[in-house]
């Protein structure tokens, strides 16, 4: 997903960078990903420590893994689940901020939907796209069609929409 939001940025005039961080553990252990963007060139190639946004594909992690670690205090946090906030009882894991955002999105639930797969990248994609601005909606879809063909590509653009307005729509309520 970093990679595929790295593109993206890229395609909208930004400087940005992506890579995974794999580490030593075993086959299957969580990996984290980290994206920079940037209007000026970016020099520096290590890890995120301060992130503004953190995107959570299994929610399963949260309460195995510090995802919340260094975020920012005005940060945005963009969970794939299809239960509310409240709903999560990790209030007292996202720390004491009140500018700190946290969505839902159930992108697990629209990837299923609208390629058959349970695979939410595209879908958080969008999502990340309306809940940050950082992106266009149209960005998204091009670098979609960019890696994927065919019915694959038109199921992950369908998907990356669906959450994109899910979240547009839990703006405005």
């Amino acid at each position: 997903m970093a990679a595929l939001l790295a593109t993206a940025a890229f395609d909208e005039g930004c400087e940005a960078q992506a890579f995974p961080s794999f580490g030593s553990e075993r086959m299957g252990a969580p990996v984290t990903a980290y994206c920079r963007i940037s209007d000026t060139p970016i020099w520096v190639r290590e890890p995120v420590g301060r992130p503004d946004a953190v995107v959570i594909c299994d929610p399963t992690l949260l309460h195995h893994v510090d995802v919340f670690a260094g975020l920012a205090a005005e940060g945005t946090v963009l969970l794939n689940s299809s239960r509310a906030v409240a709903e999560l009882g990790i209030d007292d894991l996202t720390g004491s901020s009140s500018d700190r955002r946290v969505l839902t999105v159930p992108a697990t639930e629209l990837a299923r939907e609208f390629t058959g797969r349970a695979i939410p990248n595209s879908a958080l994609l969008g999502a990340f796209a309306a809940a940050t601005g950082l992106i266009s909606l149209g960005a998204v879809e091009r670098v979609i069609r960019q890696r994927f063909t065919g019915r694959l590509s038109d199921g992950n653009v369908r998907a990356a929409r669906a959450a994109f307005d899910a979240l547009i729509e839990k703006a405005v309520r």
